[in-house]
């Protein structure tokens, strides 16, 4: 659960009520892991501080050993901070599990710190994502701890709601394709949830720096040939727009509780 913000209720009520409704972006959840997505759009001359709040945070959970509270942090070349939570299920969003934290700390210190957060940015915001399994691949087992690859490169697949369920089958002829022809460059799906206006496919690369991942990125363009030139050309058709981003994960900003 997204340590950086409390859900409410009524959020939770929102969530249910999407359910119920049958949006597109739940297909096939049961199967997949959710995660909460908080972002905050660092202004530029605030990074620096941003980063050192994050690390007083960050001790200060260690300090208390905080419990049931675990994320990882990634940092965009647009300047966001995304703090990534994974969701274990609907009832997580009842508890507040900074309120250990802040018992400890007390309440003037905690606050204290989460007003310095603050000043370091005018917007931010939450939403969730699901991890597709079966539109993923990773051979060698699916893990978003890629160890020695902290670089990351996202490309976002934004799609009407009609174009769905075509794209996502195309994103499946892609990965077996990918599959038959044992390419190393391997990929993460996920899959817009929740407090995401707009429905999108992320792709997400890891490597082991930008060099790395445009080295492997042209050598599988090549080993997919015109074949998979073409599955892409398919799939750019479906698609409402396009964007994509680098970035880099940032272990020192994140946090794992002990056991």
């Amino acid at each position: 659960m997204n340590p950086r913000r409390r859900a409410s209720k009524i959020l939770k009520n929102v969530l249910l009520t999407a359910i119920v409704l049958g949006m597109a972006s739940t297909i096939s959840v049961a199967q997949n892991q959710a995660y909460w997505i908080h972002t905050d759009q660092v202004k530029p001359s605030k990074q620096a501080e941003y980063e050192q709040v994050s690390k007083d945070f960050v001790e200060a959970c260690k300090k208390h050993d905080l419990k049931g509270a675990d994320w990882s942090v990634a940092h965009s070349n647009d300047g966001n901070y995304v703090s990534i939570s994974p969701v274990e299920n609907w009832a997580a969003f009842d508890k507040n599990p900074l309120a250990p934290l802040m018992e400890k700390m007390g309440e003037e210190k905690f606050r204290a710190l989460f007003a310095r957060f603050n000043e370091c940015y005018d917007k931010h915001g939450d939403a969730i994502i699901y991890l597709n399994s079966d539109l993923s691949y990773m051979p060698n087992g699916l893990t978003t701890n890629t160890v020695g690859e902290d670089y990351r490169k996202w490309h976002y697949l934004y799609v009407t709601p009609r174009n769905s369920a075509k794209l996502r089958a195309k994103i499946k002829e892609i990965k077996d394709l990918y599959e038959k022809k044992g390419a190393k460059e391997h990929f993460r799906i996920y899959h817009s949830g929740f407090g995401n206006m707009d429905e999108y496919f992320l792709v997400s690369i890891s490597a082991k720096d930008a060099q790395s991942y445009e080295k492997t990125s042209d050598e599988t363009e090549a080993l997919l040939g015109e074949e998979g030139k073409k599955l892409m050309n398919e799939m750019f058709v479906l698609l409402d727009r396009y964007e994509s981003k680098t970035g880099k994960m940032r272990p020192d900003l994140g946090y794992v509780a002990k056991l």
